[in-house]
């Protein structure tokens, strides 16, 4: 598959409305619409195929003289009048496969994604820790660059970004950014956000939090004036308090809370469902903005509220929902089926 054939795929999935691009061997190329894979129909693809367009896709010569070696890879791929790209290289039962993730041009608002108002408002904060969380694919990188996309626009700050890979080209306007990319320009994620403290910044962004180090650095982040941004892949609120939590020390659980509940600033859960409306997937998120009562809970959860209680009683004025709740509201605006209500237990 040399670069010609793999970039008339990837247009053919801008023309379906595709969010990703499948190729491995034993199916034809599949295309992710809607939340559902969806094959071409035609030739299987081969180990050479896969292969070939690993090649195309590895553009240092460092890396694809490591090809045969192989296990997995992340990496951007940029097309001219088409889009960018989130790569990921894996190995299956011996063979290659690859899955692009289309990524738009032109940064989204968060109004355009639907977004809960409370992302407008932790855009605009000047310190604490923010998480956006949920299942791979739901739209985390897409609402945290409207949120430095709004930053860009409005504040005069330096703002230092992490990512694997980069995503979104944030190119500077009332702000400065800058762009680092694992793998790249730094060698992992807690080593960059170590020397991010040093480089004067305002605002971070770290793309994941994946173990105890980076969870470390980023609340000192936080706990040190700076507004920190960042993931982690967890279905809801309460469990992301958990998950964090877990990624310290069992003896230090005590210590955590508290350092957690004070640098936190908000949580946004979010999900990404199929429209009833019109094409295309909504946004059902939620929220949990960390008052002093959120903040005690986490600190103590043992003879206060739950979360969820919370949230409930945190629409006005914080702007704080459960996934049911904005689920009921979708439905009501006739955006999403009924139906889902009742998997909302799942989320």
């Amino acid at each position: 598959m040399n670069e010609d054939v793999l970039k008339a795929l990837l247009r053919k999935g801008v023309e379906s409305g595709a969010s990703d691009v499948h190729l491995k061997v034993g199916q034809p190329p599949a295309y992710r619409v809607r939340g559902a894979l969806h094959y071409l129909t035609g030739e299987k693809l081969r180990p050479e195929h896969t292969r070939s367009a690993a090649m195309v896709l590895l553009r240092d010569e460092e890396r694809r003289s490591k090809i045969d070696a192989m296990t997995e890879a992340d990496l951007s791929y940029s097309v001219e009048g088409l889009g960018r790209y989130r790569v990921n290289i894996y190995r299956q039962r011996g063979t290659l496969a690859v899955v692009l993730r289309a990524i738009p041009l032109v940064i989204p608002t968060l109004e355009q994604l639907g977004a809960p108002a409370a992302c407008a408002a932790f855009a605009e904060a000047d310190r604490g820790l923010v998480l956006v969380v949920g299942a791979a694919g739901n739209g985390k990188s897409s609402t945290l660059a409207a949120m430095i996309g709004k930053m860009n626009q409005t504040r005069r700050i330096h703002i230092v970004t992490v990512e694997d890979p980069i995503e979104f080209l944030h190119a500077d306007q009332l702000a400065s950014i800058s762009q680092r990319e694992v793998g790249l320009d730094t060698g992992k994620f807690a080593t960059a956000l170590r020397a991010a403290l040093r480089q004067d910044p305002d605002v971070i962004l770290v793309g994941e939090i994946r173990d105890e180090e980076t969870m470390d650095i980023a609340l000192k982040g936080a706990e040190t004036g700076h507004l920190v941004l960042s993931t982690l892949h967890t279905p809801d609120v309460h469990r992301t308090v958990g998950r964090v939590i877990s990624l310290m020390p069992a003896s230090k659980e005590e210590e955590t809370r508290e350092r957690f509940a004070d640098a936190l600033r908000g949580i946004v859960a979010q999900r990404l469902l199929p429209r009833t409306d019109t094409a295309g997937l909504a946004l059902a998120a939620e929220v949990m903005v960390a008052t002093g009562t959120v903040r005690e809970a986490i600190k103590r959860p043992q003879g206060n509220p739950p979360l969820k209680e919370l949230m409930e009683k945190g629409v006005y004025p914080y702007g704080m929902q459960t996934f049911e709740m904005h689920l009921r509201a979708l439905v009501k605006q006739g955006i999403v089926s009924p139906d889902l209500i009742k998997s909302a237990g799942t989320f």
